[in-house]
C-alpha cells in the first residue's frame, strides 16, 4: 500500500471507490476536521439513491477510508440497509448512521471504507437541553439492545485494564513535582487510595461484562436525523463507532459523568448513569442494583488516577472535583 497519509490515500483512490459504488457515488470533497484524530480520510458527497418508487435522488451522504475493523464492522452491521428502506420508520429510528455503501477491499488492498448518511443538524451537545440529553441516553440504550443481537459478548475482547498502581503512582510523582491547587492533600488521598488499591481493582474486575459499550458516549458524538416536520426532533443517532468493545453497561454513563466533573451544570440537571439506568428498563433491558453499586469503584479509580494526565487534563475545575470525589466516596469502602 502507497505511504500516504489517509487523506490522501482516500484522494488516490477515489477512481476505484467510484467504481465500486457502481455510479451511485458523486464528487467527494476530502478533508480534515479539527476534531478528528484518526487516520482516516472523510468527505463530503452525494448518493443517487433508487426510490421504492423506482425514482432516483440525491442525498448527502460522508465517506470513510480507511477506517479500522471495529468501525467498520459495527457501522455496517448496524446501520446497513436497503435503498428502499431508507426512508422507513424503522431505518430513520436506527440508533447510528444508515449505510449505503461499505467493503473492505479497494484497489486490490485491504482497506475498509463505508458511506453513510450525512447529518445536517449540529451535534446534541449544541441544543444544551435535559430533553437532548435523555434522547442521547435513549439511543445508547436502543444501541445495546442492537448490538447485543448482532454480535454475542465476548468477555476477551475486552480493553485491557488500565495499570492502576502505575497511574497513581505517576499521579503522586506529578503532585510532587507541579504546583497544582491542594498538593498536600491529594498525596494523602493518593496514599490512601494505594492501600486498598489490590481490593478496589478486584471487585472492578468481577463485574459482569454483559454489554457491548460505546466507550466514547457524549454529546459531540450524538447527532439528530433531520425530518421533514421543523417542530418535531429527528431520531438521536451514535457516531464514531470505533471504541466498542464488552464491558459493563455502566461504563458509558460514567464516561460521560467523568468528562462533565466540576462542570455539572452543563448536564442541564440529567444523571447520565441514572437516566441510562431508566433508558435501560424502558426498553426491557437489565440495569441491576448490583452493577450500578459497582459504579462508585470506577469513580474512585478515575479520581485517582486524574493527575497522573495533568498534561492533557490539568484543568483546575476538573482536578478540585476529582479530588472532591476521591475524599468523598474512598471513606465509604473502607472508612
Amino acid at each position: 500500500m502507497p505511504e500516504l497519509d489517509g487523506q490522501s490515500l482516500a484522494s488516490t483512490l477515489e477512481p476505484i471507490l467510484h467504481h465500486a459504488c457502481r455510479g451511485h457515488l458523486g464528487p467527494v470533497s476530502w478533508f480534515k476536521a479539527d476534531w478528528q484524530h484518526g487516520g482516516a480520510g472523510t468527505g463530503y458527497a452525494t448518493w443517487r439513491l433508487k426510490t421504492s418508487t423506482g425514482k432516483t435522488r440525491e442525498i448527502p451522504c460522508v465517506v470513510k477510508m480507511p477506517i479500522g475493523y471495529t468501525e467498520y464492522f459495527w457501522t455496517k452491521r448496524l446501520g446497513l440497509i436497503r435503498p428502499d428502506e431508507w426512508d422507513s420508520p424503522d431505518s430513520m429510528s436506527l440508533p447510528t448512521p444508515r449505510v449505503l455503501a461499505a467493503g473492505f477491499e479497494l484497489g486490490g488492498y485491504d482497506l475498509a471504507w463505508i458511506v453513510m448518511e450525512r447529518f445536517s443538524n449540529p451535534p446534541i451537545a449544541m441544543e444544551r437541553t435535559d430533553s437532548a440529553l435523555w434522547a442521547m441516553f435513549e439511543t445508547a440504550a436502543e444501541f445495546h439492545a442492537a448490538a447485543i443481537l448482532e454480535r454475542a459478548i465476548e468477555p476477551e475482547r475486552s480493553p485491557r485494564a488500565p495499570n492502576w498502581a502505575r497511574l497513581i503512582e505517576d499521579g503522586r510523582e506529578a503532585v510532587c513535582n507541579n504546583a497544582i491547587p491542594d498538593a498536600q492533600q491529594w498525596d494523602e488521598w493518593l496514599a490512601k487510595t494505594q492501600r486498598y488499591l489490590d481490593d478496589l481493582t478486584a471487585m472492578w474486575q468481577r463485574r459482569p461484562i454483559d454489554t457491548w459499550c460505546h466507550h466514547d458516549l457524549h454529546p459531540h458524538n450524538a447527532m439528530r436525523r433531520q425530518i421533514d416536520d421543523p417542530n418535531l426532533h429527528g431520531h438521536c443517532t451514535l457516531i464514531d463507532l470505533a471504541l466498542i468493545a464488552p464491558g459493563c453497561w455502566i461504563e458509558d454513563a460514567l464516561y460521560m459523568e467523568r468528562l462533565f466533573w466540576g462542570r455539572e451544570d452543563q448536564l442541564c440537571g440529567i444523571d447520565p448513569l441514572g437516566t441510562l439506568t431508566s433508558t435501560r428498563r424502558a426498553i426491557g433491558l437489565p440495569a441491576n442494583d448490583d452493577e450500578i453499586a459497582l459504579a462508585d469503584v470506577r469513580r474512585v479509580l478515575m479520581a485517582a488516577s486524574a493527575p497522573a494526565f495533568l498534561r492533557t487534563e490539568g484543568d483546575p475545575v476538573y482536578l478540585k472535583a476529582a479530588r472532591t470525589t476521591l475524599e468523598r466516596l474512598l471513606p465509604a469502602f473502607f472508612g
